[in-house]
C-alpha cells in the first residue's frame, strides 16, 4: 500500500487529514482520552496513597484484584459492565428495588470514561504508589515539625516530589485511552468513534488508503507520547539502599479507617463491581442460582471451541510468551539501563500504545514470505503475544537495574568474577523478583489477548478470549452462560498471578 505525495487531488494522507469528519474523530479521541485520564487519576490517586502508606487486612489481595481489569479482554469488560449495570444487572436490580431510575451506560461517553477508569486504575496505583512507598518521609515529618498542616504538607512537599511519576502515569493512561479500541467499539459504537474505531471501520470496508493514513497519524502521536513518557520514567528509578516498602507502612488510626473504607467502597463499585457482577451473573443466569455453566466447561467436547481445549491453548501460548518475552525484555532493560536513551526507550514502549489488531495485521503481512512464512503456525501467535508482553518485563526490570549500585558489580569484578559470573551472582538475585513480576504480567497479557489473536488465529488455535467471543455469537442461554463462566475462569487465573506478584516484588520495586 502506497500513500502518494503528489497528484492533482493531493496525497491520501493530506486528503484524509483535511476531511472534517476525521479531524473531528481526532479531536474526539484526544477529548475522551483527556476526560478518561482525569477520571482515572481522581479515582486511583487516593488508593495509591493508601496502598503506599498503610498496612491493613486484605491489602495484598485487594491490590492484586484491582490489577486484574488491566489485562481483561474488552469482551469480558463489556460483559462485566452489562452484568453490573445492564438491563438485568445487579446495580440495576438494586436501584429498581429502591424505586430509583436505573443507570443507562450503553452507548454513552460516560460508559467509555468509566470503562477506561476501570482498565487503567492499576496503572496509576502501581506507578505512583510504588514511587510514593519509597519516598523519604523525613521531608514530610520536617514540614510538620515546622508547623505545616496536613494539607500544606501534601501541597507543598508531597505533590512536588510526585510530579514526575504523576505526569508519567497520566501520560501512559492518556496513551492507553487514546489508542483504546474494544471499549470504545462495544460501549460507544460509531457515534463515539475514535481514530482506532475509524481505522477498523475503514479496514473492514477495504478503504485501505485512509485507514493507513489514520494509522500513521495515530502511531506518530503514540511515539511522541512514549518519548515524553520515557523521559519522565527516568525519574522513577529507586536506589536499592532505600528502605523496604514494608518498613514505611503504618497501621491506620481513627478517622483514617473511615477514609480508607470510603475510598474502597467507591473503588469496589467501579473497579471490582463489574468483576463481581460477572461472577454473580454466571451463577444466577436464568433466574436461579446454579453452577451448571461452570460444570459444562469440563464436559467432553470435540470442537475447537470446547472450553478445556481453549484453556489448554491459552496456557500453552502463555507459557511460550513468557519463555520468549522474558529474555527479550531482560536484554532490552539492560541496554536501556546502560544507554539511558530516551528514543530507544520510547521504541520499546510502542507496543503498549499500538492497537493489537494493527499489530496482528502487521505480523500477518510481515511473516507471509519464505523463509519466515509462519502463517498457520502457532509460533506466530506466541511471537505476537510476546511483542505485546515484553514491555511489561522491561518496565518491571528497568527501575531495579537503574537503581542498582554499580559498586556491587565492580567489587565482584575486582575479586576476579567474569562478567557472566558477576551477573549471575550479584545482579540476577536482585533482579529475579522483578523478572518474576514481568513474567507474571506477560503470562496474564497472553491469557487475555484478543485483538491480535482474532486476526492471526486458526480454529485449532482457539484461546479462551476467542472461545468467549465465539460463544457470545451463538444464540441460546447455555452459550451465554458458558461464555460468562469462561470469563470468570480467565479472571481467576489472572487474579492468582497478581497475588503472586504482590508476594514476590523486591521491596515493592518495579514500574508496574
Amino acid at each position: 500500500m502506497r500513500l502518494s505525495l503528489g497528484g492533482e487531488q493531493g496525497s491520501t494522507l493530506l486528503a484524509t487529514l483535511g476531511d472534517r469528519y476525521y479531524l473531528g474523530r481526532l479531536w474526539f479521541t484526544a477529548y475522551q482520552a483527556l476526560l478518561s485520564t482525569g477520571f482515572t487519576l481522581v479515582l486511583a490517586l487516593p488508593s495509591a496513597f493508601i496502598f503506599a502508606r498503610y498496612q491493613f487486612p486484605g491489602r495484598t489481595l485487594l491490590r492484586a484484584l484491582t490489577t486484574v481489569p488491566f489485562v481483561m479482554p474488552a469482551l469480558v469488560v463489556a460483559l462485566g459492565f452489562l452484568a453490573l449495570a445492564g438491563p438485568q444487572g445487579l446495580l440495576t436490580q438494586l436501584l429498581t428495588s429502591l424505586g430509583l431510575p436505573p443507570l443507562r451506560l450503553g452507548r454513552t461517553l460516560w460508559a467509555i470514561i468509566l470503562a477506561h477508569g476501570f482498565y487503567n486504575y492499576a496503572v496509576v496505583v502501581r506507578l505512583v504508589g510504588n514511587f510514593l512507598a519509597h519516598l523519604d518521609q523525613q521531608l514530610e515529618e520536617a514540614a510538620r515539625t515546622l508547623g505545616a498542616r496536613p494539607g500544606q504538607v501534601l501541597w507543598r512537599v508531597t505533590l512536588p516530589l510526585l510530579a514526575s511519576p504523576l505526569c508519567a502515569a497520566a501520560l501512559l493512561v492518556f496513551t492507553f485511552c487514546f489508542t483504546s479500541f474494544g471499549v470504545v467499539l462495544i460501549l460507544g459504537g460509531q457515534r463515539y468513534a475514535t481514530l482506532e474505531v475509524s481505522i477498523y471501520i475503514l479496514s473492514t470496508t477495504l478503504d485501505l488508503g485512509p485507514a493507513a493514513a489514520l494509522a500513521l497519524v495515530q502511531m506518530l502521536f503514540t511515539y511522541w507520547f512514549m518519548v515524553v513518557y520515557a523521559r519522565l520514567q527516568g525519574a522513577l528509578a529507586v536506589p536499592l539502599d532505600f528502605a523496604p516498602e514494608q518498613q514505611n507502612l503504618r497501621r491506620p488510626q481513627g478517622l483514617v479507617w473511615g477514609w480508607i473504607g470510603l475510598n474502597f467502597l467507591v473503588v469496589s463499585v467501579i473497579v471490582l463491581g463489574p468483576l463481581l457482577g460477572l461472577v454473580a451473573r454466571a451463577l444466577t443466569l436464568g433466574g436461579t442460582f446454579t453452577g451448571e455453566y461452570f460444570q459444562a466447561l469440563f464436559a467432553p467436547g470435540r470442537t475447537f471451541t470446547a472450553p478445556w481445549f481453549a484453556a489448554l491453548n491459552s496456557l500453552r501460548f502463555a507459557l511460550g510468551t513468557v519463555a520468549l518475552a522474558l529474555p527479550l525484555g531482560t536484554i532490552l532493560a539492560h541496554l536501556l539501563a546502560r544507554s539511558r536513551s530516551t528514543l530507544l526507550d520510547a521504541v520499546t514502549m510502542l507496543p503498549l500504545g499500538t492497537s493489537a489488531v494493527t499489530l496482528g495485521l502487521g505480523f500477518l503481512l510481515g511473516f507471509a514470505r519464505p523463509p519466515l512464512d509462519l502463517r498457520g503456525s502457532w509460533l506466530l501467535l506466541v511471537i505476537a503475544h510476546s511483542l505485546l508482553a515484553y514491555p511489561f518485563v522491561v518496565r518491571a526490570a528497568l527501575p531495579v537495574l537503574q537503581g542498582l549500585q554499580r559498586n556491587l558489580v565492580d567489587a565482584a569484578r575486582t575479586l576476579g568474577a567474569t562478567p557472566a559470573r558477576a551477573f549471575s551472582r550479584v545482579q540476577l538475585p536482585l533482579l529475579a523478583p522483578a523478572l518474576l513480576v514481568g513474567a507474571t504480567f506477560a503470562f496474564a497479557v497472553s491469557m487475555g489477548e484478543f485483538g491480535a489473536t482474532l486476526v492471526l488465529r486458526r480454529p485449532e488455535y482457539t484461546t479462551l478470549p476467542i472461545a468467549i467471543y465465539s460463544l457470545l455469537g451463538r444464540p441460546g442461554l447455555a452459550n451465554l452462560g458458558q461464555a460468562l463462566a469462561m470469563s470468570c475462569v480467565l479472571m481467576a487465573a489472572c487474579a492468582l498471578g497478581f497475588v503472586a506478584i504482590e508476594r514476590t516484588r523486591y521491596r515493592g520495586l518495579g514500574g508496574f
